[in-house]
């Protein structure tokens, strides 16, 4: 149950922003094997002047900032950047404009399913992928 936080600085077309959407989705299904209604995705435009670009980045700089249960192995983990990066690149955002954050969070800091800690929960897949 990743929750991710897509944020640029650049107007994108509708149809871009999907794709970015999709394409983090897809990375996420991919290298955390989330079960496929699990989409909790929002995507946040910033106007120019309220987001700092670092040095050496360009104007298609993107932050993604993913919550997600503890758990994940430093290669689920490894394969989850690739899979961002890789997806990203295929529709114009290259590598080294893409910077992604993890914070993971314990199942009981978790609220869900009317309020129970997700480590009381039959979550219907394996966190410790």
């Amino acid at each position: 149950m990743p929750v991710a936080r897509i944020e640029t600085r650049k107007h994108w077309p509708l149809e871009q922003v999907q794709a970015i959407m999709d394409a983090v989705y897809l990375a996420q299904r991919e290298a955390l094997k989330v079960p496929e209604h699990d989409r909790q995705i929002r995507y946040i435009e910033h106007r120019p002047e309220h987001f700092h670009v670092p040095p050496g980045k360009t104007e298609n700089y993107t932050l993604i900032e993913i919550t997600l249960f503890a758990g994940r192995s430093l290669e689920a983990k490894h394969n989850l950047y690739r899979e961002i990066v890789k997806r990203l690149g295929a529709i114009g955002i290259a590598p080294e404009d893409v910077f992604i954050v993890l914070h993971e969070e314990p199942l009981d800091n978790w609220g869900i399913r009317g309020g129970v800690p997700a480590s009381e929960v039959d979550l219907g897949f394996k966190v410790n992928v």
